[in-house]
């Protein structure tokens, strides 16, 4: 099984096209149910989006913290990127819409995208938060859920379960220190 979760409908298209195309097994996409922002892409980033994951916001040199985000959380992770960019921190935002996708790919390119020399890293997903760890090794930190079963409307809920661009912040600046 081949799991999309999408940011936006470049993503959402390219997640269709991906499971119109695969002939090995199944593909499942994940929608929201919130109005998603679209995000902007250089021709190259839009061509990554097929390998899973990409770096959609970089910095010059080496990042100071890594921000992986996947779905409807990809906005407010860009958002608090760019928050902590004015304040001077050098911060990458890489978009995963595919875990097992991007898992494929060769060394060359998953180094490419989360640099074993960037340590600080951060996942931000309104799903299960235990899986990122994988991403952001056992230091990192992750905004995600622990608990399930909650119903609202999602501003309530992403409010209630820290998926804010506020939340997003503090939790990068604690792995500035």
């Amino acid at each position: 099984m081949s799991t999309w979760r999408p940011c936006d409908q470049v993503e959402s298209a390219i997640a269709w096209q991906y499971g119109i195309e695969r002939n090995d097994g199944p593909t499942t996409l994940v929608f929201s149910r919130q109005n998603l922002a679209q995000q902007l892409r250089t021709a190259e980033q839009l061509a990554n989006v097929y390998r899973g994951g990409y770096v959609l916001k970089d910095c010059t040199d080496t990042p100071e913290v890594i921000l992986i985000a996947t779905g409807s959380e990809v906005g407010i992770t860009v958002e608090a990127a760019d928050k902590l960019t004015a304040a001077g921190h050098k911060m990458r935002v890489v978009s995963m819409p595919s875990t097992d996708v991007f898992d494929k790919q060769n060394t060359a390119y998953r180094e490419s995208v989360l640099p074993a020399a960037a340590k600080s890293r951060m996942a931000v997903e309104a799903g299960i938060a235990d899986y990122w760890y994988k991403y952001v090794g056992l230091n990192g930190v992750i905004v995600g859920m622990t608990t399930f079963g909650e119903s609202a409307p999602a501003e309530q809920l992403f409010e209630e379960f820290g998926f804010t661009v506020d939340n997003v912040v503090a939790k990068a600046q604690a792995l500035l220190k």
